[in-house]
């Protein structure tokens, strides 16, 4: 794991000069995550103190994943249950009425936003998330930040599948790219398609040796990159 140290300034070099930057949303530009993972243990606890554990543990190792996914999952893997369309409908709406006002209150992560604000003067700016279409765009406009990002892009789509989507789009090339991320799927999403990749971690990493980290993005600057 590659750590910046306080102080010192990160500096990006590549092949190609950097024309875009793909965020990701909950841990990358707020500090969100830990409402998510409150939201999946509170729909658990029902059905015991155990099975709300393993669904946190797996909902923190592997982050980024649609809610609709996670839900056939944990309800399969965990109570031995095949949920239809209706129900899946139901246990998303309930956990959008656990997160949604959560995750605007939450706060940036630092130097997120004077970061969004001085790199749209200089790249296009995207948004890839696993957090569904609707309500992303609906959190971006409550913090006024839907006029910084060129493409704004949740789920049902995977980030593999909206990283395809912005490069085919805009085309853009992955050299030309910048991916910042908190999870292993973004990480594998920039991987697939050979973006340069910045993780933005707590103390801890879950990223590979060797991969570029920052706390905050405070430790890095947008001329750069």
């Amino acid at each position: 794991m590659l750590t910046i140290l306080p102080g010192v300034v990160l500096k990006i070099n590549g092949a190609m000069p950097t024309k875009a930057i793909i965020f990701d949303f909950d841990g990358v530009i707020l500090d969100s995550v830990n409402v998510k993972t409150k939201a999946f243990e509170s729909i658990y606890l029902p059905y015991g103190q155990e099975i709300a554990a393993e669904v946190v543990a797996h909902h923190e190792a592997h982050g980024g994943v649609s809610r609709y996914q996670q839900f056939r999952l944990y309800h399969q893997k965990y109570l031995g249950l095949d949920i239809n369309d209706e129900q899946l409908d139901d246990l998303c709406k309930r956990f959008n009425q656990l997160v949604f006002q959560k995750v605007i209150a939450s706060p940036y992560i630092s130097g997120a936003r004077n970061f969004i604000e001085d790199a749209f003067k200089r790249f296009e700016l995207f948004i890839c998330t696993g957090t569904p279409q609707t309500e992303i765009e609906e959190i971006l406009e409550a913090h006024s930040l839907t006029k910084y990002f060129k493409g704004v892009y949740g789920s049902p789509d995977n980030k593999i599948q909206i990283v395809h989507h912005i490069q085919k789009e805009y085309q853009l090339q992955s050299d030309e790219m910048i991916f910042f991320g908190d999870a292993s799927t973004d990480y594998e999403a920039a991987q697939h398609y050979g973006i340069k990749f910045i993780g933005v971690t707590g103390k801890t990493s879950p990223f590979p040796s060797g991969t570029t980290v920052i706390q905050s993005f405070d430790e890095i600057q947008v001329e750069n990159l």
